[in-house]
């Protein structure tokens, strides 16, 4: 009889319930239930519905039931830095805020006013991003001290999610430490921090490691469902678990993108690196499954391209998208990281007036407009392997691409051309896989994570790019 284990994977646009197995020692996938997932407007504020959400989750759960497939275990990953407050009674406390809400404006100074950016990031390890779940508090600190008044619990997203299958609260590990509170060495709350900010102590949960169990569903969740089963943490935070599934045969140094909404590029690191020279870089050193350090960059990522594809792509998917772009010939570039590029009005205008204003040839139509925001993510990519080289002291002759993003057959051609490396690309379930990875590691169907990565490299295809070299040229 197989052994199923279910990952709930959810994205800021999408999410999926993929159930697996081991078949002739590969790792085989099955994608039962699809939702959509997006950020709303409620009373000036860009929300999350998480009501909407948990349904989702519990409809993809009966599908499992319904095919006959019932999980040994569930696992749930999304997106991070946003979090619900709930009072004494549980009961939640206004709307679950979503990171590209403005509230967070000129939050920073506020907390930089209560402890140093330089001595922040030292504690903390993390980079500065204006979403960062410290400056969401500041700012309900701010504009609504009430609701951290009356608040009971912090949880992030899936620690939310968690809660309602099981009743049991906590904070899982690789989600924590992007709130920018998590102290890169003692791996738990700084609560010194946390008073600094002003921050009540006691909504804070236990961190707990991927690969804990949790128990077995609720009585009533079981009932709605139609089974019970075990909920284990993965790696709650996403690119947590996608950076588990890189596939790997040994212990080798590994540099990844991890591409999607958001690219994020980086290695593995034992020890974080909380020095000034990578504060100045802009690295960030986020937990990972086993205490690894994802010493890595956000770079904004495919977000550009799904927000142009929404405003001109005309019906037009990704794929013939990245091939109208391949053979444009225009070669303007524009800063990725740019503020201006995090949730503007219109992501077009936005890119041609980065253009414009920079003396380039300013794009028309979706194929120049996509070209130009391949090109920028590429030099971008180029520009943070060197500075992850200079920091580590490392050269990377390979770059994993893993998400959705390993599908950009243009954009992957370009990054080995502006690396110099040669690129593989997958698995492009990465996220779902490292979910489902870590729950079979705790079940003993997976012996350890270089068991699961070799296991993961044996089970699913890889693209490979190259970069030649040709008289000291790359093409």
């Amino acid at each position: 009889m197989e052994k199923y284990y279910l990952a709930i994977d959810i994205g800021a646009s999408s999410g999926r319930h993929i159930l697996s197995h081991m078949e002739n020692g590969k790792i085989v996938l099955e994608e039962v239930y699809r939702f959509p997932n997006g950020m709303a407007e409620c009373q000036g504020q860009k929300v999350w519905d998480v009501d909407g959400l948990f349904a989702e989750i519990k409809t993809g759960m009966r599908k499992c039931g319904e095919l006959g497939k019932i999980p040994v275990s569930v696992g749930i990953d999304t997106w991070a830095v946003d979090f619900v407050l709930l009072d004494q009674d549980d009961k939640r406390i206004g709307n679950v805020a979503a990171y590209r809400d403005e509230r967070t404006k000129s939050m920073d100074e506020k907390v930089y006013e209560l402890i140093p950016e330089r001595e922040l990031y030292g504690r903390t390890g993390i980079q500065k991003q204006i979403f960062n779940t410290i400056y969401q508090l500041m700012a309900l600190r701010t504009k609504d001290p009430d609701a951290l008044r009356r608040a009971s619990r912090l949880l992030m997203i899936p620690d939310y999610f968690n809660f309602l299958l099981t009743g049991r609260a906590v904070s899982e590990y690789t989600n924590a430490t992007t709130t920018q509170l998590v102290n890169a060495r003692s791996k738990e709350w700084d609560e010194e921090l946390i008073q600094k900010l002003g921050y009540p102590q006691s909504i804070f949960q236990q961190i707990r490691m991927p690969g804990t169990e949790l128990g077995s569903l609720r009585a009533e969740i079981a009932e709605e469902v139609g089974y019970t089963c075990k909920v284990v943490l993965p790696a709650t935070h996403d690119t947590g678990s996608a950076v588990a599934a890189v596939p790997v045969a040994g212990e080798e140094d590994v540099l990844y993108i991890s591409s999607g909404t958001w690219s994020l590029m980086g290695t593995e690191l034992c020890e974080a690196d909380c020095s000034e020279q990578s504060r100045q870089h802009n690295l960030t050193n986020e937990g990972g499954y086993q205490y690894r350090f994802r010493y890595l960059k956000n770079i904004m990522g495919l977000w550009m391209i799904q927000s142009v594809r929404k405003e001109i792509g005309g019906g037009l998917g990704f794929g013939e998208i990245c091939e109208a772009a391949s053979k444009c010939g225009i070669t303007s570039i524009v800063d990725c990281n740019d503020e201006r590029f995090l949730a503007p009005a219109d992501m077009t205008k936005e890119v041609q007036a980065a253009c414009r204003e920079t003396g380039q040839q300013e794009p028309e139509g979706i194929a120049e407009v996509a070209a130009v925001i391949y090109n920028s993510l590429a030099k971008c990519y180029a520009d943070t392997k060197k500075e992850i080289e200079a920091m580590t002291g490392k050269s990377y002759k390979c770059i994993h691409i893993i998400g959705g993003g390993a599908n950009a057959d243009y954009l992957n051609c370009l990054t080995a051309k502006a690396t110099g490396s040669r690129v593989l690309a997958g698995p492009v379930e990465a996220t779902a896989i490292g979910n489902l990875a870590v729950q079979m590691i705790a079940d003993g169907a997976l012996g350890s994570l270089q068991d699961a990565r070799k296991c993961i490299l044996e089970s699913f295809p890889i693209k490979r790019y190259e970069s030649i070299k040709t008289d000291g040229r790359t093409v």
